[in-house]
């Protein structure tokens, strides 16, 4: 009688109904994950069969020995004084240009952003679709062609970029505020209400302070991304070092641009750093 006691709790326990248990298989008919993956595998195959990619041609000797010569040009970068007051100058210009493009577009986002969201059930949100259409094709177009079609109104210089920056900006930023302010908790608010406090009130006393630290961390975040398009902006003639930058390479001035390059990448690096670390006191 033990022995047979014995032997069922041994068949029953967890070891042994782990062991007996088969791995599923690496595909099954109702898995839609599985699916979704052949899907994506297949348009990546398709895309590479589409694409005219000379791969040949690329790792050929001769192309990469051109390359060769252009990364040792670039290794070589000019460190004439004059030049590089010049760089610092730029640099100041595009980092102006990010930052102020970035606070209008946030002062525009959420200003967008109010009639963009549905705060309560009962709200009927009457310019919530347009609204949402506004941003949608402000943040659609991008940074160059607002700087293309400024450049026409407002000539060269940061003035039209910054305006760029801060059109394409106040689309992406007005999506997310609204989206901030829609998943707000709702007691606060609701409390306010009751006691027949205006909309606006309640927005300044009980939805903003909740929703504050995430509007400037996401505000943050896209200084860091207007960094990088202030400096492509310059391209189209905006001013900053994107300018010097065409400038340069048009002349294939390889010691300048990559002097120019160079400060780019310090100028992000150093804002990146500044926007972490202003997001972690944020979040304490």
């Amino acid at each position: 009688m033990n022995q047979a006691q014995e032997s069922q709790q041994t068949n029953h326990s967890p070891s042994a109904a782990r062991s007996s248990r088969l791995p599923p298989k690496l595909f099954n008919a109702r898995c839609r994950a599985c699916w979704l993956l052949i899907a994506i595998v297949v348009l990546v195959i398709a895309s590479f069969a589409s694409l005219d990619l000379q791969w040949t041609k690329f790792l050929s000797a001769n192309a990469l020995a051109s390359m060769g010569r252009f990364v040792r040009e670039l290794l070589q970068p000019e460190t004439n004084q004059v030049f590089l007051i010049k760089i610092f100058w730029a640099s100041l210009e595009t980092l102006a240009m990010s930052a102020l493009g970035t606070l209008l577009a946030a002062a525009l986002g959420l200003m967008l952003a109010l009639p963009a969201t549905k705060v309560t059930a009962q709200d009927p949100a009457r310019f919530r679709a347009v609204t949402r259409l506004l941003l949608n094709a402000l943040r659609s177009t991008p940074e160059l062609v607002w700087a293309s079609l400024l450049l026409i109104a407002a000539g060269l210089g940061p003035f039209s970029g910054t305006l760029a920056l801060a059109l394409h900006t106040s689309g992406v930023l007005g999506r997310l505020f609204a989206e901030t302010i829609e998943n707000v908790a709702p007691e606060t608010a609701f409390a306010l209400r009751v006691r027949g406090v205006g909309e606006g009130r309640v927005f300044l006393y009980a939805t903003l302070p909740q929703v504050l630290p995430q509007l400037i961390s996401y505000s943050l975040y896209r200084w860091e991304n207007n960094i990088r398009a202030a400096a492509v902006l310059g391209v189209v003639g905006a001013g900053g070092l994107g300018q010097m930058l065409a400038f340069h390479m048009g002349l294939f001035q390889m010691s300048e641009t990559s002097t120019v390059l160079i400060a780019m990448i310090f100028m992000v690096a150093l804002v990146d750093s500044a926007s972490y670390f202003s997001r972690k006191l944020l979040a304490q």
